[in-house]
């Protein structure tokens, strides 16, 4: 998928690639039993249902005119018997096929969720989460109707339409060929309606993904909105797209709407031609008005199905637009992922080696990091500074991996990262990444996300740790307050310190901890740092910082700038040597001077 902006369509496909529609049938497999018993339902209702044109026949040729009155009262008790099983089948096929439905909407929705999560930090930053987010929920939510009740209410209308043309043939076989004459007529006209309708809801997507991506920055930027009176200028713009889309939309439901009138105008023109050639008895037609009324039943149950059937090929055509986007989602490979032959990382010690390691984005693109290498010793803690931009946090995120290096090795206690599994590796490591996120759910909850088995006590613990303990408590329901979505009700510190604690519960080998104090003031940094100075011990540790104050007691610190590192050292070795560090530290305090 192409990068862009809720301004920006997707790529439009204009050839309907029926392989996604054959994917589809994966996802049949599991209920196939189920669906087994639906379709010998509606194969059974099918077949009570003909009864009607035999009962027609019977009632006109042999009861009325033959007087035969005892046949009306078997005929009756027949149909009686008819109503009931096709009642009951009825309810049978509407229960299951809903039910069946809606299980295969789960699995889809299961499934692209599940992928979704699998997917590299560039993924989500290549395109707006609104866009992501539609696919999940709206596209799977239109493939409801179709999957649940079209998929098997077609085979039910194949078979009626099969079964009905049988008995055309056996009444009689010249006003059956009469009745197929504009058949294919309708074959070509189906064809070119579907290309254009392809093309037509393949473009409604992409207005609709525009105006969901627009529609949640909007929510996630509502403040910013707020701060400079900005509303009408937001009204403005979801006004526009929301035009858009219903221009789209009314576009695409033209298309649609001339299926069902072009099989209405062939069925009535054909049924017209039945009843001029049976009474002007032309063409070799020479049929009795019992005959002409059972065919004609017979041609209404040939025809009502197939306009069934244009219904459900229309909901096909739009269901292949929303469906190439879901599968394009899903066919999307993984970057990161465990390799073939991948081992579970062992418990580590903490050493960690860049060699020689060099990256960058995109295949033809840019080095963001110039031979880097460096090594670390179990429990150092090492401090990474320069100038935004330099590559501080890219560095850590590849000891994530969440990224993989372009040339080079990352190692940890001499194993490539590469060759063990990512769960083996992450789950030994803490990271508090620059943008803090907060879940909407209790205090609790969310210091416990660092580990699902902690008990109340290991979460105070944690959170004393690191300082949180006392203005948790001073919240309204103490670790039980419930945190509204994305931490709006908490002060930036507090939404730190939180985070903060969340990664010391996981109690990792390794530390990362990118501009993890940039929010807290002061006096709640210099607590924070005499709290986690004995957690730190033992544990290797990578912190970013611009705040030179924080990192002046680690082991080694390297001033990183354009993606190399220029010079490392201990604070005092650096500020001797009166490097870009130096100059980055002297500057920082001589503002910290002027702020006294």
């Amino acid at each position: 998928m192409a990068r862009n902006t809720y301004k920006e369509d997707e790529e439009v496909i204009e050839t309907l690639d029926w392989k996604d529609l054959k994917r589809v049938g994966a996802y049949l497999k599991p209920y196939m039993p189920k669906i087994l018993r639906v379709v010998a339902v509606v194969f059974t209702m099918t077949l009570v249902a003909q009864f009607n044109p035999v009962a027609s026949r019977l009632l006109i040729d042999e009861v009325i005119a033959k007087k035969s009155w005892s046949m009306l009262w078997v005929l009756a008790g027949v149909f009686a018997a008819v109503i009931v099983i096709y009642e009951l089948c009825l309810r049978y096929r509407t229960i299951h096929i809903m039910e069946i439905g809606q299980l295969m909407l789960t699995d889809i929705r299961r499934d692209i969720f599940h992928h979704i999560q699998t997917l590299p930090f560039s993924y989500f930053d290549s395109r707006p989460h609104g866009k992501i987010l539609v696919r999940v929920v709206s596209y799977v939510n239109t493939l409801s109707n179709t999957l649940s009740d079209g998929l098997v209410n077609v085979i039910a209308d194949i078979f009626i339409v099969v079964m009905a043309l049988v008995g055309m043939f056996l009444t009689d076989v010249r006003l059956t060929l009469w009745s197929l004459l504009l058949f294919p007529v309708l074959l070509v006209m189906v064809r070119v309606i579907q290309h254009f309708q392809h093309i037509a809801y393949q473009r409604l997507s992409a207005k609709q993904s525009n105006l969901n991506a627009f529609i949640h920055e909007a929510i996630a930027g509502v403040k910013t909105t707020q701060s400079f009176a900005r509303e009408n200028t937001q009204f403005a713009e979801f006004q526009g797209q929301q035009a858009t889309v219903r221009h789209f939309w009314m576009r695409a439901q033209y298309l649609e709407f001339l299926m069902w009138p072009s099989v209405q105008v062939i069925a009535t023109t054909t049924t017209a031609m039945v009843y001029y050639l049976a009474i002007m008895k032309l063409g070799g037609v020479h049929v009795s008005a019992g005959v002409l009324i059972a065919f004609l039943a017979y041609l209404s149950n040939f025809w009502n199905p197939i306009i069934e059937i244009g219904n459900f090929y229309n909901q096909l055509i739009t269901c292949s637009a929303y469906l190439e986007r879901i599968f394009e989602t899903m066919d999307i490979e993984p970057e990161i992922k465990d390799l073939p032959g991948a081992q579970p990382m062992p418990q580590i010690s903490g050493k960690v080696d860049y060699n020689d390691v060099s990256f960058r984005y995109e295949e033809d693109g840019p080095d963001i990091l110039h031979h880097v290498d460096f090594h670390v010793e179990p429990g150092k803690s090492i401090a990474l500074v320069g100038p935004t931009g330099a590559g501080k946090s890219t560095i850590v995120s590849l000891l994530s991996r969440f990224y993989d290096v372009t040339d080079g090795s990352i190692t940890i206690d001499g194993y490539d990262l590469r060759s063990v599994t990512l769960s083996s590796l992450r789950s030994q490591m803490g990271v508090m990444l620059q943008d803090t996120f907060i879940f909407k759910a209790s205090v609790r909850e969310n210091i416990r996300y660092g580990r699902l088995d902690a008990t109340d006590e290991e979460i105070e613990a944690a959170a004393q740790a690191v300082n949180a303990d006392r203005f948790i408590r001073e919240l309204p329901n103490g670790y039980d307050t419930e945190i509204e979505e994305g931490g709006s009700t908490l002060s930036a510190g507090q939404r730190q310190l939180i985070a903060f604690a969340r990664v010391m519960l996981a109690d990792p080998r390794i530390l990362i901890l990118d501009e993890a104090t940039s929010d807290i003031d002061t006096r709640t940094e210099e607590a924070l740092q005499a709290g986690i100075k004995e957690l730190l011990k033992d544990r290797t540790s990578f912190v970013i910082a611009h705040r030179l104050s924080t990192i002046v007691g680690s082991d080694q610190i390297y001033y990183v700038d354009h993606g190399e590192l220029v010079e490392h050292g201990t604070h005092a070795e650096l500020l001797e040597r009166g490097g870009e560090y130096a100059k980055l530290y002297q500057a920082q305090y001589a503002m910290l001077k002027v702020d006294e």
